[in-house]
């Protein structure tokens, strides 16, 4: 379990702090803090703001994730997935979503709209060289290994 410092922002004073669903879940839920209905136009995209604002601790980061029934039922998904969230990073967490559908889709206040994971970050240190270790893929890129069935 990690501590995160989270401050609820005022116009979040009726909303509840993002929570996980469930026992087993990874991400806690973030919803809208607009202050009327919004609506999303089909192909357009928007900032949402939630309403809190968090101070994550060195060596973590938090991501911002769609929620993927929004995205099976109504095309609608986080722009950036994941949006991530720095620790150092001290402004209000927004949620950018586009309307992938074919419809408009409505927005209200205190609707789940995203998901945050918080997770840790490894930080690396290059190891500049001439030629990197063969492997059996080798270059190989976008759909060099297939799509069929194997065996």
């Amino acid at each position: 379990m990690v501590s995160v410092i989270l401050k609820r922002l005022d116009h979040a004073a009726d909303l509840p702090v993002p929570a996980y669903e469930t026992a087993h879940a990874a991400g806690m839920d973030l919803m809208a803090c607009i202050p009327a209905d919004m609506e999303i136009a089909p192909g357009e995209r928007v900032l949402v703001p939630t309403g809190f604002a968090i101070a994550l601790p060195d060596g973590f980061e938090a991501q911002v994730r769609p929620r993927s029934g929004l995205a099976a039922k109504h095309g609608v998904t986080v722009l950036n997935a994941p949006g991530t969230i720095d620790a150092d990073y001290r402004g209000e967490i927004g949620v950018i979503l586009i309307n992938h559908g074919s419809v408009g889709f409505m927005v209200s206040r205190g609707m789940r709209v995203a998901q945050l994971v918080v997770a840790p970050v490894s930080r690396v240190e290059w190891d500049l060289a001439e030629a990197l270790p063969e492997t059996a893929r080798g270059a190989g890129g976008f759909g060099s290994t297939g799509t069929g069935r194997k065996g």
